[in-house]
């Protein structure tokens, strides 16, 4: 499945957030500081959380005046009733009380007021949002990239190596059966009195068809291509393999990864390690040397000129290849 760069568009969007955040903080003009003057409050009730009841004098209405507060829950016990000495058995608070506005003489609120900053705040809220996609792309794009690149390319590479190794049996089990038939042509002929190792040798070669020549061929080219790209991408193949290698050989086993990648889809396209697996089995049934024997015989009985041709064809042959080119049964 293709890659899709999810955490590479969250941090693109992370940083442009983050640009439009600074630009509106920059242009938004600051707001107007209001009056207010710090006054004595008077707790008629207070709850552990700070949450209570204060009463104080308003100057501009000209009257006393009583709402709920939020008062500090960490001042000293001393200004908390019963401890203050107030004769009503009330507390004592400190707050801030507007002078000017449509708020005159009503006390300010400290949480409230910040909630009202950071909401009036539309920078600071972009900003906090291109601040938070940046992270998240950051940290999202590493955590997908770790095992992309520790554990991709180390099951990759083991991919790679299963695939030489089909090769490496492919072109291995084709030439001992050339082997075999010529040692098996040099001790015995195909006269009257047939040889039945002979006959068993081409028998077998005349199962694995005219298909086997070429799959061993192109099994012996790949496994040598791939042996040399598995030593070079064995850094790749782990993390204890990376860190141990110089930067040197990392860079050389990205490159060979990636060539690995690319023979990978290749096999996988044309089915190659399918093909030099059925070639391998293919050429192994003579291994059971009774039941192959009498398979042998009855097809040369019912073929033996085809056994002939075979046999002038593979005596004919040169060993100008590593591996042998077999007959065109």
């Amino acid at each position: 499945m293709r890659h899709k760069p999810f955490f590479r568009w969250v941090l693109t969007l992370g940083f442009v957030l983050f640009g439009c955040g600074v630009g509106i903080s920059t242009v938004q003009p600051e707001p107007e500081p209001v009056a207010t003057r710090q006054i004595d409050l008077a707790v008629v009730e207070e709850k552990s959380d700070g949450t209570c009841r204060v009463r104080w004098s308003d100057p501009y209405a000209k009257k006393t005046r009583e709402e709920p507060y939020h008062c500090d829950p960490t001042r000293s016990s001393w200004l908390k009733a019963p401890n203050y000495g107030d004769s009503r058995g009330y507390g004592q608070e400190s707050g801030f009380m507007y002078t000017e506005g449509p708020d005159q003489g009503n006390l300010e609120d400290p949480e409230a007021d910040l909630k009202f900053t950071n909401d009036s705040d539309p920078g600071g809220v972009v900003l906090g949002l291109g601040i938070l996609a940046v992270a998240v792309g950051l940290i999202g794009g590493n955590l997908r990239a770790l095992p992309r690149v520790l554990g991709v390319e180390a099951r990759l590479v083991r991919r790679a190596a299963a695939l030489a190794d089909a090769a490496g049996w492919a072109a291995e089990d084709y030439g001992r059966a050339l082997e075999a038939a010529r040692d098996a042509g040099r001790r015995g002929a195909l006269g009257p009195a047939a040889d039945p190792e002979l006959v068993r040798a081409l028998w077998v070669l005349r199962e694995a068809g005219p298909q086997a020549y070429p799959a061993a061929e192109a099994a012996l080219e790949l496994s040598a291509r791939l042996t040399v790209l598995l030593e070079e991408a064995a850094p790749a193949a782990g993390l204890r393999n990376r860190l141990q290698a110089g930067p040197a050989a990392r860079d050389a086993a990205e490159m060979a990864v990636a060539e690995l990648r690319r023979l990978l889809a290749d096999a996988e396209r044309d089915g190659l390690q399918e093909q030099f697996a059925q070639t391998s089995v293919d050429l192994l049934r003579g291994q059971d040397a009774e039941r192959a024997a009498l398979a042998a015989g009855a097809d040369f009985e019912r073929d033996p000129e085809a056994y002939r041709r075979l046999f002038e064809e593979l005596t004919a042959e040169t060993a100008e290849s590593p591996v042998p080119r077999g007959p065109r049964t």
